[in-house]
This record gives structure tokens, C-alpha cells and sequence, in this order.
């Protein structure tokens, strides 16, 4: 029995000790961590995020904008609070500047500002060993820029048509930005059609970028434009080669076959609509009558052509000559002057006695013509009710000779025409 009781006093006194020795572990502990709590610690942040604020403000109101900072993060140490240091990281903190109260353009170092995490108790936090220290960058006016827009077509244009200039819409852009970012920019380039077959007009949406005035790329850092995009187009002629021609009217003797058209130069080559060169099989530059020619005819014309139509070869004149292969032409003396159709009541009387023709057909019919093979009729029946001295035209008539006619001009003959005097019964 008394053995028994000692057991359970010494139990009793154990478990004592046991909570005496908890109480005391945890005491120990909250000693630790209050100290902790309080140590003061540091600790280096690189790589903090700098932030520019109230730049819409310096722009709108001044017309000014941020240019050229020379960093855009910087290193900080940051000492208080083990707690509180050691929960942060660099992508926690912020280097921030206000840059809405500054009024001139310049170059400036301005001081910046650690922002802690919202909801963070930072009254107990410092900030040391700032690397840098201050933040420089330029404080430029805003200007604009209207530039031109140029470039190329780079794609292959099909055999039998030609590429107009491209055009470019809008064919000028207008660049917005910092004057000391503009001063170089010179011209958008654009390029377009890479690696394409066209056989008609083209046209892609297409960027463009800026060029200065020694064909170097510029940045477009902190510019903005108009457009950001440009329509370029190319537009496709077709290309043709159209023969020069003259109309031909054969007589006296003169036919197709024994005539010799020489045009030079023979053709033209022209680029225009396909529409219209379809249309183009030849180009008339004249019509010719053999009989106002002896045997040989020379003369030059205008080419002509619808407008729209581009002449490739640069010729604008064509020279013609007619040439009549056996043939001969000679002058003759005509006595036989004659008229038709005299209105009944009225009588005529040929003033003309003789004109000279000139005729002209093969040489073997022209040395058998006489002077009595050839008439000359005068036709009156336009001359209705006429009384008086008149002259007319006379047809010239060349009897048994088929192939024989007058050429050139055919002398006026004088005829006087009156009334036919009444009888009285």
C-alpha cells in the first residue's frame, strides 16, 4: 500500500515538471520572436521598378513628354524589421517621380520616391544605398512632322503589261513627338508585293518606317502618327504593239497590188487600259487617194491615239510613202467638151474650148490613148432654172481604156447658160 502511493506521488511530481518545462520552452520561444521582431535587418532590392507619374499632365498642359531616362529600375537597401524586410522583394517595391510640376524643357536628375506595398506599415522601414540616387532623363517640347511616304513594289509584273508609279494613300503622314526625336526622320518606306505575279492593278495595307536623310531606319521611341498604316498600290497597264496604217483609195489604174505602202516606223508599242488596247488592232494615220499623186507620194503624220494611252516608243510622228508600180502618167489636150441634163426649156453654150488632164494607168494602155479617146462631160442638172456665165467640174471619160483615169485636179469649164427663145405662132 505504501509502496503504491510513492509510485503515484512520483507521477504526481513528473508530470508537474513536464508543464513547468513546457511554460518554460514556450516562454523561451515568445522571447525569440519578440526579439526577432524588433532586430533591425537589411537587405538589398535591385532591379526596383521606376515609375514616372503625371506625365498625361505634362502633356496635355504643357506640351512636353519624358524622354531619354537613363534607367528603368533601380538597386535599393531597405532596413527595419526582419518582419517586415524580409516578406518584400524587388517586384514588391516602386522608384516613383512626379514630373507634373516641372514647366521648362531640360535635362534634369530628380529624386525619387520608394513606394511600399499598399496595406505595409513602413514608418519603421528606411531606405539606403540608392544605386542611383537620382533619376536623370530630358524633358522635351512636343512637336509634329508631315513626311512623305515612298517605297517599292518588290513582286515580278507578268510579261505583255507594264507597273504605273505606286501610290500611296494617304501619300503623307503626319509624326507627333519629342522636336529632338523628329529632326531626322526624313520619309516613311514602305514595301509591298513580296514574292507575288501580278498581272493587274495591286493593292496591300502595308506599315511603313521611318527613314532619315542617309536611308538609316529611325526609332519611332516615343513618336506617334496620323496613320500607323499605309494603302499602297500599284497600278498595271497592258503593254501592246500596234501596227501604223493608212487607208488607200485606188483609181486610175492603182490597186492593191501594184501599190507599195512604206510606213516608218511601221508600229508603235503602247501601254494603257486592257480595255482600250484590245480594241487597238491598227492606228490609221491618214487616208490616202492615189489619183491626187502621179506615181509617188510622200508625207508625214501625227500619230494619234484615245487619251489615257501611253506611247512607249516616244515617236509621235510616222513617215508614209505610196509608191505605184507600172504605172505612167501623161498630159493631154481635151477638145471634146460636152454637157447632160440641160433643163428642158434652157440652152448652154461652152464658153471653154480645149482643157489639159493629166491621165495615168498601165504603160501599155497609156501610149495607145488618143486625144479623141477623151471626153469631157459637164453635168447640169444642179443648174435648174440657171441663166448666166457659170463654171463647172467636168467628168473626164477615157473610151476603150478600163484602166485608165484622170488624176490629179481636172480643169473648170465656162458655160453660159439662157432660156431658149419662145416661138410665136
Amino acid at each position: 500500500m505504501n509502496k503504491n502511493n510513492h509510485v503515484l506521488k512520483v507521477l504526481k511530481n513528473s508530470r508537474l515538471l513536464l508543464v513547468l518545462f513546457s511554460l518554460l520552452t514556450a516562454l523561451v520561444m515568445w522571447v525569440y520572436v519578440a526579439s526577432q521582431d524588433v532586430e533591425e535587418f537589411k537587405q538589398t532590392f535591385p532591379g526596383v521598378r521606376v515609375e514616372l507619374v503625371g506625365t498625361e499632365i505634362l502633356r496635355d498642359s504643357r506640351n512636353m513628354v519624358i524622354t531619354d531616362l537613363d534607367t528603368n529600375s533601380v538597386t535599393i537597401e531597405v532596413s527595419g524589421p526582419r518582419r517586415l524586410v524580409s516578406s518584400l522583394s524587388s517586384a514588391d517595391l516602386v522608384a516613383r517621380v512626379d514630373v507634373s510640376k516641372l514647366t521648362q524643357p531640360a535635362y534634369t536628375s530628380q529624386t525619387y520616391t520608394v513606394i511600399f506595398p499598399d496595406g505595409m506599415d513602413a514608418s519603421s522601414l528606411k531606405t539606403s544605398n540608392r544605386m542611383p540616387s537620382t533619376l536623370s532623363f530630358m524633358v522635351s517640347a512636343m512637336s509634329k512632322k508631315q513626311i512623305p511616304v515612298r517605297g517599292s513594289f518588290d513582286g515580278k509584273v507578268m510579261q505583255g503589261f507594264k507597273a504605273e508609279q505606286p501610290v500611296y494613300d494617304p501619300a503623307t503622314i503626319t509624326v507627333y513627338g519629342p522636336e529632338v526625336y523628329l529632326k531626322n526622320v526624313k520619309y516613311a518606306w514602305v514595301t509591298f508585293g513580296e514574292n507575288t505575279e501580278i498581272d493587274q492593278s495591286f493593292s496591300a495595307e502595308v506599315v511603313f518606317t521611318l527613314m532619315d536623310e542617309n536611308e538609316e531606319e529611325c526609332s519611332t521611341k516615343e513618336l506617334t502618327f496620323s496613320d500607323n498604316t499605309i494603302l499602297a498600290s500599284i497600278p498595271i497597264m497592258r503593254v501592246k504593239e500596234v501596227p501604223l496604217d493608212v487607208n488607200i483609195v485606188y483609181g486610175a489604174g492603182a490597186t492593191e497590188e501594184n501599190t507599195k505602202i512604206v510606213i516608218e516606223p511601221s508600229s508603235i508599242l503602247l501601254s494603257g487600259d486592257s480595255a482600250v488596247l484590245d480594241r487597238m488592232n491598227r492606228i490609221v494615220l491618214a487616208t490616202i487617194d492615189t489619183t491626187d499623186f502621179s506615181t509617188s507620194f510622200t508625207d508625214t503624220y501625227t500619230i494619234r491615239y484615245e487619251d489615257g494611252i501611253d506611247n512607249l516608243s516616244g515617236v509621235t510622228e510616222a513617215k508614209v510613202t505610196v509608191e505605184l508600180l507600172n504605172l505612167v502618167s501623161d498630159k493631154f489636150i481635151v477638145r471634146n467638151i460636152s454637157t447632160i441634163n440641160v433643163t428642158e426649156g434652157y440652152e448652154d453654150k461652152i464658153i471653154t474650148d480645149s482643157i489639159t488632164v493629166t491621165l495615168r494607168g498601165p504603160e501599155e494602155q497609156m501610149k495607145a490613148v488618143k486625144a479623141e479617146n477623151i471626153s469631157a462631160v459637164i453635168d447640169l442638172q444642179d443648174s435648174v432654172n440657171s441663166t448666166g456665165t457659170y463654171t463647172a467640174t467636168p467628168k473626164i471619160y477615157v473610151d476603150g481604156f478600163p484602166d485608165v483615169d484622170v488624176i490629179l485636179e481636172i480643169p473648170a469649164v465656162t458655160v453660159e447658160l439662157q432660156k431658149e427663145e419662145e416661138t410665136t405662132p
